[in-house]
């Protein structure tokens, strides 16, 4: 069948309005928004519901046509764009975006894969819950994606990562079959704990087309802090002392260089550093409860005062008002804006046993400059979990010498990869790994693993229609 009949029935199945042909309608879909991965595509199709979707992947399972599921296009891996044959069909998902059911006494709530994070935030918000999923780009990623990357986000240290966070699904199969597992269930012990194959795929086994996730109370107490440290040995043993004397109650513990910090002063209006004393590190640390009238930031201070006193902190803030918080966490939110307007920036997601993250930052930054030394290393990321995400920035006027900048990046890439994985940690913690990482995981998870890989890619998608070129191959 050729590519002007797929668009006609896809024409057939959704309505003229939303097939989408024209360069100009298409164009937005067809590139990442740092505009590294452009692709191009037969149409975008948007479908309004989970029949439809699946009566579009039908249509792709017996045409043999390559599909490409995306939600917000907020990924940074290149997941959700297309190749270049121009042979695929983008399967756009915004339109799928109920809130189906809020379940406040059983803590979940049922949506469709389409509905942006902001918008589950706030449907649990009205609930008098809390859906702690937290993003930079929470106002236009999408559930689907989230659940495809396996998304991490900012209190990871405390609610876990989306696979975490996901009760049940609604997934569609690469031969158009719907299932069904949307149970908001905490206890289900009948079987092969199907979800978990979803979360994380990136679309190359199915569609997820809505999702029941978890709630939690609503926290009614809150402390921000941040803190100057002279090291990561010292923010190991900072955190170290919250965590023991605070528990769960530390929700988020955020690591940024100083490099980190300049460049964040230097490009992002409004923002300000929230101490005189300048550092090699600072950490942001917020503590929550869900009891009201508990004097979190009084205990917070408390501990502070234990590391100024034995200076393994130099400097600390905690926040007295919401718009001291907001400033400081402005701080961590502006990394990705700051980076881009700073030069070149060869970006990475690796984690490492927490213990391991002194010698990691040390050994990959020194990686780095061996590679490059015209480099500027900052490093900001989640040190509860040991997800750290080292970038390169490399000069601008790089641009124009000629040089081979993918052929560069690849070389600084590898050389971190190599010392994430000699200290036992992973080369993705929570971007996924899409089209950019598809040959370096190959390389991380050794024969046995990926034949497992490829196995169960090819138990689901013989055909191998389903978002092809990211994750794993089909075995031809």
């Amino acid at each position: 069948m050729s590519g002007r009949d797929v668009v006609e029935r896809a024409r057939a199945i959704l309505g003229p309005a939303h097939v989408l042909v024209e360069p100009v309608d298409t164009a937005p879909f067809l590139a990442d928004w740092r505009g590294r991965y452009r692709g191009a595509a037969l149409a975008v199709v948007r479908p309004a519901d989970a029949a439809q979707v699946a009566s579009i992947v039908r249509l792709c399972a017996e045409t043999g046509t390559p599909l490409v599921p995306q939600g917000g296009n907020t990924g940074v891996v290149g997941g959700a764009i297309p190749d270049g044959s121009g042979r695929s069909l983008v399967l756009c998902l915004s339109r799928l975006n109920r809130i189906r059911e809020v379940d406040p006494i059983g803590d979940s709530l049922t949506v469709e894969a389409g509905c942006t994070l902001a918008t589950v935030q706030a449907a649990a918000e009205e609930a008098g819950r809390l859906f702690p999923m937290s993003l930079g780009s929470e106002g236009s990623c999408q559930i689907g994606g989230t659940i495809a990357t396996n998304a991490g986000g900012t209190a990871v240290l405390r609610y876990g990562p989306m696979r975490d966070l996901v009760l049940g699904l609604e997934v569609v199969l690469p031969d158009g079959t719907l299932w069904n597992g949307l149970r908001a269930l905490r206890k289900d012990n009948t079987g092969y704990a199907l979800k978990h194959l979803f979360i994380g795929a990136e679309g190359t086994l199915g569609i997820v087309t809505a999702a029941t996730l978890k709630l939690f109370p609503r926290p009614q107490s809150v402390a921000t802090g941040f803190l100057a440290l002279p090291s990561l040995d010292a923010a190991l043993q900072v955190f170290a002392q919250l965590r023991g004397a605070l528990g769960d109650r530390v929700t988020t513990a955020e690591i940024l260089s100083e490099t980190q910090m300049a460049s964040v002063l230097a490009h992002v209006p409004g923002t300000a550093r929230p101490l005189d004393t300048v550092m090699p590190w600072y950490l942001l640390v917020e503590v929550t409860d869900p009891m009201q009238g508990l004097d979190l930031a009084a205990r917070l201070e408390d501990l502070l005062a234990t590391g100024l006193e034995d200076e393994r902190i130099a400097d600390a803030a905690v926040a007295r008002s919401q718009a001291q918080a907001n400033a400081m966490w402005m701080l961590r939110h502006s990394v990705s804006e700051a980076n881009r307007k700073s030069g070149i920036v060869v970006g990475h997601d690796t984690a490492v046993p927490v213990a391991r993250i002194p010698d990691f930052v040390s050994r990959a930054t020194m990686a780095i400059e061996r590679v490059r030394p015209d480099a500027r290393v900052v490093a900001v990321g989640h040190i509860g979990d040991g997800n750290i995400h080292l970038v390169a920035i490399l000069p601008e006027n790089l641009r124009a010498t000629g040089e081979p900048l993918d052929r560069i990046a690849q070389a600084i890439s590898s050389a971190v990869h190599e010392q994430a994985i000699a200290l036992g940690g992973t080369i993705s913690a929570e971007h996924g790994i899409g089209q950019s990482m598809r040959d370096a995981l190959a390389a991380f998870k050794g024969p046995a693993e990926m034949a497992l890989m490829q196995g169960i890619k090819q138990l689901f998608d013989p055909l191998g229609v389903m978002n092809p070129g990211k994750v794993v191959a089909v075995r031809r």
